[in-house]
C-alpha cells in the first residue's frame, strides 16, 4: 500500500475505523449535550464530549451501583449536595469514558506522526492514565476542600468560644461567627443558620453541619457543641474553650505539615538545576579528554 509497511497499513485501517467509531459516538452523544450545559467551564473544560460517555453507559443501561459508585457517591454528596449528587455521579463516569476513548483515538494519530510503535503504546498508556485521572478528581477536590476547612476552623472555634464566654446564646453566636468570613467551613455555617431559621432543631442542625463537613476534627466539634447544649451553656462555654485550645495545637501542626510540602516540591526544582550544573561542567572535561 503505496510503500508502507505491513504494520503501518494494519495501524491506518484500525484508527481509520476507530476514528469513525468515535465520530458516530461524538454524533450520538450531541443527544445528550443539554445535560452538560450547566457544567463549570472551567472545572469541567471538555463538557463538549461528555455525550460520548453518557450514551454508552445508556446503551449498555449501566446501573451505578457498584462498590464503588457508593464511595463516590458519598463523595458528591458533601462536594456538591444531596440533591446533585446522582447527576454529578453520571457526569463523572461520562467524563472518564469519553476521554479515555478520545486519547485512545489520538493514539493512531500520534503513530502517523512519529511512525514509532512506541510512541503508540505510550498514548494507549495514557489513554487508561486519563480513565484513572477523571476518576480520581473528586478525591482530590475533597481533600483540598478538607484542607481548607482545616485551615480556618481554629478560627471559627475560638470565635464561638469568645462570643459564648462573653454570654452569648449559641445561635446567636453561631450566626455571628457564620458571616464573619468566605471560606467553605463559613458557608457550611451560613447553611446550618439557614437550618435553623427554617424550623430544624438546633442540635439536628449542628449534627447536619458536622455530617456535611465530614472531617474527623469538625465532627468531633460539633458532637462537643451537641454535649455542651444538652448540659447547658455554662458547660458549653467550658468545653468550647477546651476545644479551642486542642484545635490550636492542631493549627500548629497543620502549618508545620504546609511548610514540610513547600520544601519537598523545591527538592525536584534544585535536583534538575543540579544535574544542569553537572552537565556543564563534566561536558567540557570529557570533551578535551
Amino acid at each position: 500500500m503505496f510503500g508502507l509497511s505491513q504494520l503501518d497499513s494494519y495501524m491506518i485501517i484500525i484508527g481509520a475505523v476507530s476514528l469513525m467509531i468515535w465520530w458516530l459516538l461524538y454524533l450520538n452523544g450531541l443527544r445528550y449535550g443539554s445535560m452538560f450545559d450547566s457544567l463549570d467551564d472551567k472545572e469541567f473544560r471538555f463538557k463538549s464530549l461528555y455525550g460520548m460517555g453518557y450514551g454508552i453507559l445508556q446503551a449498555i443501561h449501566y446501573k451505578y451501583k457498584s462498590k464503588g459508585d457508593r464511595k463516590l457517591r458519598q463523595q458528591l454528596e458533601v462536594l456538591y449536595g444531596e440533591k446533585y449528587c446522582e447527576y454529578y455521579l453520571r457526569v463523572i463516569h461520562s467524563q472518564q469514558i469519553s476521554m479515555a476513548i478520545t486519547v485512545f483515538v489520538l493514539s493512531f494519530a500520534v503513530y502517523g506522526l512519529s511512525a514509532e510503535i512506541a510512541a503508540f503504546v505510550i498514548m494507549l498508556m495514557f489513554s487508561g492514565v486519563a480513565y484513572y485521572y477523571f476518576g480520581t478528581l473528586t478525591s482530590k477536590k475533597l481533600l483540598a476542600r478538607s484542607e481548607q476547612l482545616l485551615h480556618d476552623f481554629s478560627e471559627v472555634v475560638s470565635k464561638l468560644a469568645l462570643l459564648t464566654n462573653a454570654g452569648m446564646i449559641l445561635k446567636e453566636a453561631w450566626q455571628e461567627v457564620a458571616f464573619a468570613g468566605d471560606g467553605i467551613i463559613y458557608s457550611e455555617m451560613r447553611t446550618t443558620v439557614s437550618e435553623m431559621n427554617n424550623g430544624v432543631a438546633e442540635i439536628d442542625a449542628i449534627y447536619n453541619f458536622g455530617m456535611r463537613c465530614m472531617i474527623p476534627e469538625v465532627k468531633k466539634f460539633a458532637s462537643t457543641v451537641m454535649q455542651g447544649m444538652e448540659k447547658g451553656s455554662g458547660d458549653l462555654s467550658v468545653m468550647l474553650t477546651e476545644q479551642s485550645k486542642e484545635v490550636w495545637q492542631m493549627k500548629k501542626q497543620l502549618v508545620r505539615r504546609e511548610g514540610e510540602k513547600a520544601s519537598s516540591k523545591l527538592l525536584f526544582p534544585l535536583c534538575i538545576m543540579f544535574i544542569g550544573v553537572l552537565i556543564m561542567i563534566l561536558v567540557p572535561i570529557f570533551a578535551n579528554l
